[in-house]
């Protein structure tokens, strides 16, 4: 059940920052880097708490994977043009 529930976190964020990342991209790459490790990073220290609490552990490691996931597809994404 939990695995369920990670991986469905890990598609939904996957899919919110590939989208975000891909109109940010538009306006300016320096600009999308930026805001994902200003989100990402602010985001961290109160993510890294929640993995201590039974069913959120859940929501952090799909959290984690999907921003793994996205970021790796923007890369992606930027080095085929």
């Amino acid at each position: 059940m939990g695995l369920t529930v990670a991986a469905f976190v890990a598609a939904v964020v996957a899919g919110i920052v590939v989208v975000l990342s891909l109109g940010l991209i538009r306006v300016h790459p320096l600009l999308a880097i930026g805001l994902n490790l200003v989100a990402v990073g602010g985001l961290a220290p109160t993510v890294w708490e929640w993995r201590r609490r039974r069913v959120w552990r859940w929501f952090v490691l799909g959290a984690g994977v999907g921003v793994a996931l996205a970021w790796l597809a923007v890369a992606g994404v930027l080095l085929s043009r």
